[in-house]
């Protein structure tokens, strides 16, 4: 069984221009990026994607440095699933169940 503090999330926010109708493709092509590389949308630019590996987180932040549009602001967040399974969510005063990692992983 692989250990709670060996598998990872990984979690790209950003804030991104829109103004500009190149600005805007650029956005969401490296949306669309993310999505091909694997990553859920969360929230609106929050995306985020389970992990088996420290070695695996660190491809895919190299997969998203290399996919950053110019301007805006992109930040890549790297937890545990230990710590992930904290996480409090709410669905306006609801609270949600609790987070777990994923049962099987996608083949593709």
């Amino acid at each position: 069984m692989l250990s709670g503090y060996r598998l990872m999330w990984v979690v790209v926010m950003f804030d991104l221009p829109v103004v500009e109708k190149v600005e805007r493709k650029a956005a969401t092509d490296f949306r669309n990026t993310l999505l091909d590389l694997g990553f859920e949308m969360s929230q609106f630019s929050v995306y985020m994607r389970f992990c088996t590996s420290p070695a695996q987180v660190d491809t895919f932040c190299k997969q998203v440095e290399n996919s950053l549009p110019e301007g805006g602001k992109v930040n890549i967040l790297q937890f545990t699933d230990k710590q992930y399974e904290r996480i409090i969510s709410f669905h306006g005063k609801a609270k949600q169940p609790a987070n777990k990692a994923p049962d099987q992983f996608d083949l593709f």
